[in-house]
């Protein structure tokens, strides 16, 4: 915790808004998406899912593939603590919302499919849009997709697999949008990327989530950075965003939220 709060200082003292930005592409994306204050009337329902699962006191047998939980130790867990300790903030549900329906991808993927918090929005934002969801817990991916559909995703489709192979599994050449957040630890996070990249456009994005959730995550972070195909690179402390847009200049930015 006292690590994560430090990193958080570092951030902060490093960070920008939208007036130390000077790149035309990242300054629309700060002010037009970043920032926008507007109450979108998906908010109800991305509300309305969540409070739906912190309501919910059922238990479920968890499979960890990943790190796990620095929470939650035990294998069987309810679904209101998986939500309330794993899932998505409200802020940052809407946020991933306002992302998607800026962006408008078409073809969506996720690694780790948790609690669906984030696919729900996903899903929101682009209705006609195909997403898939990798979930590696068989428990989870099951419980997420009958959530799903009870609440109009029709549009997605969930995959209980590991995430190495399930991207590998995949026969779609390309994704407009890929959204990481599951086994947080160095050598995963720099694999998956590594595949990915081979299922990445110029209009591609990234998003990794948790990026300073450990010293190996962070590391894993500043490589991402650092590969030649990467040229917009934000940090915005709980995600880091890629893109390999060919007509930027590799920058790379700290936006604070």
């Amino acid at each position: 915790m006292l690590k994560l709060l430090w990193s958080y200082l570092k951030f902060w003292w490093r960070s920008k808004n939208q007036h130390g930005v000077h790149s035309p592409f990242v300054f629309k994306l700060v002010t037009e998406c970043f920032y926008d204050k507007t109450k979108f009337e998906n908010y109800k329902e991305l509300k309305q899912y969540r409070l739906a699962l912190l309501s919910n006191k059922n238990s479920i047998d968890v499979t960890d593939l990943g790190v796990g939980s620095h929470i939650m130790k035990t294998h069987k867990r309810r679904i209101a603590d998986m939500t309330k300790n794993a899932g998505s903030t409200l802020s940052r549900t809407q946020l991933l919302y306002r992302f998607a329906s800026y962006f408008k991808p078409n073809s969506i993927l996720e690694l780790g499919s948790s609690m669906g918090i984030a696919t729900h929005a996903m899903s929101l934002a682009r209705p006609n849009a195909s997403i898939i969801s990798i979930e590696g817990c068989p428990n989870i991916t099951e419980f997420t997709s009958n959530q799903l559909k009870s609440h109009g995703c029709s549009n997605v489709m969930l995959i209980n697999n590991e995430f190495s192979e399930g991207i590998e599994n995949l026969s779609q050449e390309y994704f407009d949008l890929m959204y990481i957040d599951g086994n947080h630890q160095k050598e995963a996070t720099l694999k998956y990327f590594e595949l990915l990249l081979e299922k990445s456009h110029n209009d591609s994005i990234m998003i990794f989530d948790d990026i300073y959730w450990s010293k190996g995550m962070t590391e894993a972070w500043d490589i991402i950075v650092s590969h030649p195909r990467v040229t917009v690179s934000i940090d915005t402390f709980f995600w880091g965003i890629v893109f390999f847009r060919k007509e930027q200049v590799k920058e790379h930015f700290i936006i604070r939220l």
